[in-house]
């Protein structure tokens, strides 16, 4: 009998670097979201469904919950940088997301993140919550987000 388990997961690296280009990282995990899971069933379907094009971040420290369709405080929405397919056990078998917070943007006490299809509202894809990272109005922090459907 053959049997078959695939999952979404994700990780992400932020990276905040003050003003004095000191650097701070931290790598977590995310959950991915029901609406995300929803959506990687559709853009399998068919492409009527905008791709995702955004990250967010935010203030709550509420933990991940699948139900959840936004940030719960969020503060900053920038475009992505980049987004390639990425190798981690089978070739392309990742997606990689790549957004700035330059300064002036989204400062405060983050504590949570989420990728999304849209400016301002769309289709969240994935949310993390962690540790707070103090971004100053100065600082820009650059997050590295990958999804991997293994």
């Amino acid at each position: 009998m053959i049997t078959e388990s695939i999952k979404a997961k994700g990780s992400l690296t932020l990276v905040l670097k003050d003003e004095h280009g000191n650097v701070k990282q931290q790598d977590e995990v995310n959950l991915v979201v029901d609406t995300g899971l929803a959506y990687i069933a559709s853009r399998m379907k068919d492409t009527t469904l905008a791709a995702m094009s955004h990250m967010a971040i935010g203030t709550s420290d509420v933990d991940p919950a699948a139900g959840q369709t936004t940030l719960l405080n969020e503060v900053a929405r920038v475009a992505l940088d980049s987004t390639s397919l990425v190798t981690t056990t089978a070739t392309n078998d990742s997606i990689q997301y790549v957004a700035t917070f330059g300064a002036g943007t989204g400062t405060g006490g983050i504590k949570e993140a989420g990728l999304f299809n849209d400016t301002s509202a769309g289709t969240m894809l994935c949310r993390t919550e962690f540790a707070v990272i103090n971004k100053g109005a100065a600082d820009t922090l650059a997050i590295t987000w990958k999804v991997t459907i293994a």
